[in-house]
């Protein structure tokens, strides 16, 4: 008899069982009922074990809905209540931890940039490259890498960068490029896992890092543009 979902301590075998079952019943309007209420049920279980994290999520943004509504201006509040909501859905990918590394912090903060007064500013591109290094460089040096981080990361650029270049970047084919880099690797990696029934392995170029080179264009035209 299979282990029920709720009950799965690694978050990858959960979500492939996730997808597996919806791929056996053909993606139907009720298995995706189903599909939706196993996940949202095993959320709620996972941040009910993680108590200190929760705390930790929702001080976290308590602090950046200060910086969002000091700002006044859209998306603030909405973007930090969408962040934080995505975060505590996904407590169990801090798989044997029980709360939040400064990494993680650093990496919420990054991702929460648009939101506040911080992302105003015409050096905001550049802060996000200062961010991403230092969180990169903590969790490595303080062994604290958790698929909670890789997930973090990866909403973050997404959302940051998309956000400056739809927001204040003129030319269409930076942002065309933009969207290339960050939006579509993250479509296309969701509709390979539904279509397949599993989670496949994000792909790690060593030297090919066309999104990276893209942080410095937007960053440095974003500046340039004072």
């Amino acid at each position: 008899m299979p282990v029920p979902v709720s009950d799965l301590s690694d978050s990858r075998a959960a979500t492939n069982a996730l997808l597996g079952a919806l791929k056996r019943d053909h993606w139907g309007s009720r298995a995706v009922v189903r599909f939706l209420g196993q996940a949202a049920d095993r959320s709620a279980r996972q941040a009910a074990r993680r108590p200190r994290a929760l705390v930790q999520i929702t001080t976290l943004h308590c602090l950046l809905l200060a910086l969002a509504l000091a700002r006044q201006q859209r998306p603030g509040p909405r973007w930090v209540a969408a962040s934080w909501t995505l975060s505590v859905l996904h407590l169990g990918l801090l798989e044997e931890r029980d709360r939040l590394s400064p990494a993680d912090a650093l990496t919420l903060l990054r991702g929460n940039l648009p939101a506040t007064v911080l992302g105003a500013s015409h050096w905001s591109g550049g802060l996000a490259i200062a961010l991403d290094l230092a969180d990169g460089r903590l969790a490595r040096h303080q062994r604290t890498v958790s698929p909670f981080g890789d997930y973090a990361d990866s909403v973050a650029d997404a959302a940051f960068w998309t956000w400056l270049v739809l927001r204040h970047e003129p030319s269409r084919t930076v942002r065309a490029a933009a969207i290339a880099a960050w939006a579509v690797p993250v479509a296309t990696v969701t509709a390979i896992s539904v279509r397949r029934g599993t989670m496949p392995e994000r792909p790690r170029p060593a030297l090919l890092r066309p999104a990276a080179a893209m942080q410095g264009i937007v960053a440095l035209r974003h500046f340039l543009r004072r």
